[in-house]
């Protein structure tokens, strides 16, 4: 049976269907008892039309939507040189690169090289999927503690400020030791032939974000002082993440958010917005907006570069916001090392005025903690560092 989140107030797992006879105040007890211990769904073709909302998605007053957010001011990077080799191009691109990563570590990149119309058709085959019934899409159902497969908000995972969405993700790898088609073989196990073509787009464009990310790599590398290839180097062969985002219309917007306020754990995130938009920035204490811009993705630090900088860059909360009118949908890569290197920065980032702010650790640990033990934060480095610190003491 499948179970639907309602706004009743008083019943939550579930939807009492209008044309049952009606019952004793005791048997409605007893049926409201057994819906409770039903596990909560969100099914965004039934809530979207719904006038009031779960509790368990209503956000507390202080982390609410901003009605009005300003619009960041964040560079917009032109690669077209960087990427044809000028030097100079180069050079000039690093710099701008440093800068936005030292105040908020958000930046936009245009003339990337990344086909529109791969980018169009990824934001596209999206539907073909989002658009299934609730009982297709857990075909691909995310298991407990793991990081793939499809998600209707986190209610399997957290029962308060959950989040208006759903996602799917995967892997992908660079390793060449691994499969040569890993997304496209994920989509025909878990969801079909039928899904075949979704498989060969994703796989496509996980490959054109692994490359733009390298070269993404090569700049802060740059702009760091620690040369061209050293966190290029240390990226290749990489074992990333690809999501997919689906935010569905809600009657009540200004009571929930699409996303909470997070920092990325992972290294660098490369995001295309379509043109509902609805990214903002916390920035200088105030909740600020990243309109869309179809030419260009927006890439951001996460947690794990920000320890692989010692600190230098920065890794900012960022959360995502709905409305009434319109599904919103996002492409999002996220770049990781391979699971087993040590996350370390190189010895030009750590002298007597910069001592090592994070200690040793590893992506797979990391990516553990956010999934089995950590609701990823605005201090999830800081958390897991000195997790790792007592976990090394014991």
């Amino acid at each position: 049976m499948t179970i639907y989140c309602t706004a009743n107030a008083t019943v939550t797992r579930g939807l009492l269907s209008p044309q049952q006879p009606p019952i004793s105040p005791s048997s409605e007890r007893d049926r409201k008892d057994e819906l409770l211990q039903q596990p909560l769904e969100f099914d965004g073709a039934v809530l979207r039309h719904q006038p009031n909302i779960p509790t368990q998605f209503v956000w507390p007053d202080d982390e609410k939507p901003t009605p009005e957010a300003p619009e960041l001011d964040v560079p917009v990077i032109n690669l077209g040189g960087f990427l044809s080799g000028d030097p100079v191009a180069a050079m000039e691109a690093s710099e701008l690169v440093g800068k936005a990563c030292e105040k908020h570590g958000f930046f936009l990149v245009v003339n990337h090289g990344v086909d529109r119309r791969l980018i169009a058709d990824a934001h596209s085959y999206m539907d073909l999927f989002f658009n299934m019934p609730l009982q297709g899409k857990q075909s691909a159902q995310r298991k407990p503690g793991e990081h793939t497969g499809y998600a209707s908000s986190f209610t399997g995972r957290f029962s308060s400020k959950l989040p208006w969405k759903e996602t799917l993700s995967f892997r992908y790898s660079a390793d060449v030791q691994s499969p040569n088609n890993l997304v496209e073989d994920y989509f025909l196990t878990f969801l079909g032939e039928q899904f075949r073509q979704l498989g060969r787009v994703y796989q496509e464009y996980c490959e054109a974000m692994n490359k733009l990310s390298l070269g993404i790599m090569e700049l802060l590398g740059m702009s760091l002082g620690v040369g061209r290839t050293h966190f290029r180097q240390f990226f290749e062969g990489n074992d990333s993440i690809m999501r997919l985002n689906y935010y569905p219309p809600c009657q009540k917007p200004h009571l929930t958010l699409g996303t909470g306020p997070h920092c990325d754990p992972t290294s660098l995130t490369i995001l295309h917005q379509d043109q509902v938009g609805g990214l903002q920035v916390f920035v200088e204490e105030e909740w600020r907006c990243i309109s869309p811009h179809s030419e260009a993705f927006v890439i951001n630090i996460g947690d794990t570069f920000m320890a692989l900088s010692n600190g230098r860059y920065k890794s900012c909360l960022h959360r995502a916001v709905v409305n009434r009118d319109s599904p919103r949908k996002s492409l999002a890569f996220f770049l990781c090392p391979q699971s087993e290197k040590v996350v370390r920065p190189p010895v030009g980032l750590v002298d007597k005025d910069h001592p090592r702010k994070y200690p040793d650790f590893t992506w797979s640990s990391l990516l553990e903690f956010t999934q089995k033990h950590y609701r990823a934060d605005r201090k999830t480095l800081a958390v897991f560092s000195q997790w790792v610190q007592e976990e090394e003491n014991k």
